[in-house]
């Protein structure tokens, strides 16, 4: 599969995701943010970013966001989208090919990694540990069920994702899958001071 021409096709149409639409993507989106640990985040990085729904969402908690996207549709929507957030950027990506440098203390992989080759995956995975700083968060969210473009299921895609990391959290239902992962254990109540 071409998937700069899968993208490039599925991005004619705006929000072809319908992501301003569904309650299934409202409901990910809360979803996403309620497991963040922490309230606010000094660099993050949101991989496949689409039309910047979510990035918005993260935009408010975070210091600095990058947003990548492989269409350029998806970027200039997603640049519409944050027009007043002064603190996000976006860059076109076709990962694991193109990286950011710098530390990431939050890293957001929404319905990215099935479309990577298992190679490409496990490069992927590989520079996102390394591009997490010591107290970041790896967040990642796929769709569980199989379909025609998936070159990676949600479970290789997740157990690529956390190798070497230590869990955070999941969360699972009939539909999707979402975890995070740290260098570290992440605990809310000790950093709030609870225990």
């Amino acid at each position: 599969m071409n998937t700069a021409a899968y993208f490039a096709q599925i991005y004619r149409e705006p929000d072809p995701f319908q992501y301003r639409q569904r309650w299934y993507e409202a409901r990910k989106r809360a979803l996403t943010l309620a497991c963040l640990p922490r309230q606010r985040y000094r660099n993050a990085w949101e991989l496949g970013c689409s039309n910047g729904v979510l990035s918005a969402a993260l935009a408010e908690r975070c210091d600095a966001l990058l947003g990548t996207d492989l269409s350029a549709a998806a970027l200039a929507d997603a640049a519409s989208s944050t027009a007043a957030f002064a603190n996000v950027r976006f860059e076109q990506a076709h990962h694991p090919q193109d990286w950011p440098t710098g530390q990431f203390d939050l890293i957001v992989v929404s319905e990215v990694g099935y479309y990577l080759s298992a190679p490409d995956l496990s490069e992927m995975a590989t520079r996102l540990r390394t591009s997490l700083a010591d107290d970041g968060l790896l967040l990642a969210c796929h769709w569980v069920h199989p379909f025609a473009e998936a070159l990676s299921s949600a479970a290789e895609v997740h157990e690529a994702l956390a190798g070497g990391l230590v869990e955070a959290f999941t969360y699972r239902d009939a539909d999707l899958v979402m975890q995070g992962w740290g260098v570290s254990p992440t605990s809310v109540a000790a950093c709030e001071g609870l225990r």
